[in-house]
């Protein structure tokens, strides 16, 4: 194709350039998965997307909304930032980066520190690292190690919620009440997700909260953050197998710790408070991972 015929096309209004040396052979907006397709092709056969954006590929239920497409190229692309497109330069070659057909992605675990730098809600940050582990896009170990090698500004929020993923904390309800409860003088420190056991040797389910000295276990109801439906009943029966073991099982949901902190780390304190005074020595004991 000549320039001369090119150049038709674009005054035509057949044809658009969303991008500089980028042409889209028809008119009109372009959709989401059109923009990340032009952004790699404007940054190069080295680009790949980064961030919120390629979060969304990986299939990220959690992540952010931005009007840009960012990507990463190497330090030594002179590619700027234009239109709808930010170019991150790098010395550090992502070598865990994946392919979805023509979409170049940087691994999930360097997704979710990039979008996390720049994402200002605390919320926001905790759901895509509860949902980069639970839904198995990542491990605690490759954030960590990706959170390690990253620059440390705008950090601090992710390595708070990845040191409560390293508690055992697996939900952003669960985070939210650890944080609750660890500023109670009363409680003492809790353990989360632990494996229980019987004196006898049977395993236990695991409950979200445990404090076992006087055997109190905490239970974040929640679809969501979660189960699926489908297996609803069934962590409800494992949930009484604990009380049947002899603990005593507090249920509350993720909107009743949003909406009423107060009430909720009292109500914890209580039921603390009143398993202490009546001595109990569940049988059950702790196993360490």
């Amino acid at each position: 194709m000549t320039r001369s015929q090119l150049r038709w096309r674009l005054r035509s209004g057949r044809w658009t350039a969303p991008l500089p040396g980028v042409y889209a052979t028809f008119s009109g907006e372009l959709s989401g998965h059109q923009q990340a397709i032009a952004a790699l092709l404007y940054g190069g056969p080295s680009a790949c997307l980064t961030g919120a954006a390629a979060l969304v590929v990986h299939g990220f239920d959690t992540a952010p909304r931005e009007r840009c497409v960012r990507i990463v190229v190497p330090c030594n692309r002179r590619v700027p930032s234009t239109g709808f497109v930010r170019v991150h330069r790098t010395i550090r070659p992502d070598s865990f980066g994946r392919r979805y057909g023509p979409l170049r992605v940087a691994s999930p675990e360097r997704c979710v520190v990039e979008a996390s730098r720049l994402c200002a809600d605390p919320g926001r940050v905790r759901a895509m690292v509860a949902e980069a582990v639970q839904s198995a896009h990542c491990t605690v170990e490759d954030l960590t190690r990706e959170l390690e090698a990253a620059p440390k500004a705008g950090t601090a929020v992710l390595r708070r919620a990845v040191a409560e993923v390293l508690a055992g904390v697996r939900s952003v309800a669960e985070g939210d009440a650890r944080a609750l409860l660890a500023r109670s003088t009363v409680l003492p420190p809790l353990l989360w997700n632990p494996v229980l056991k019987a004196l006898d040797g049977t395993a236990l389910p695991s409950p979200d909260g445990w404090i076992p000295d006087v055997g109190l276990a905490l239970e974040v109801d929640s679809r969501a953050y979660h189960l699926s439906p489908a297996d609803w009943e069934r962590t409800l029966r494992r949930h009484a197998r604990l009380a049947e073991a002899g603990a005593v099982v507090l249920h509350f949901s993720p909107q009743q710790i949003h909406r009423d902190p107060a009430w909720f780390v009292a109500s914890v304190e209580r039921s603390y408070l009143a398993r202490l005074t009546a001595n109990p020595r569940p049988p059950i004991r702790t196993v360490p991972r």
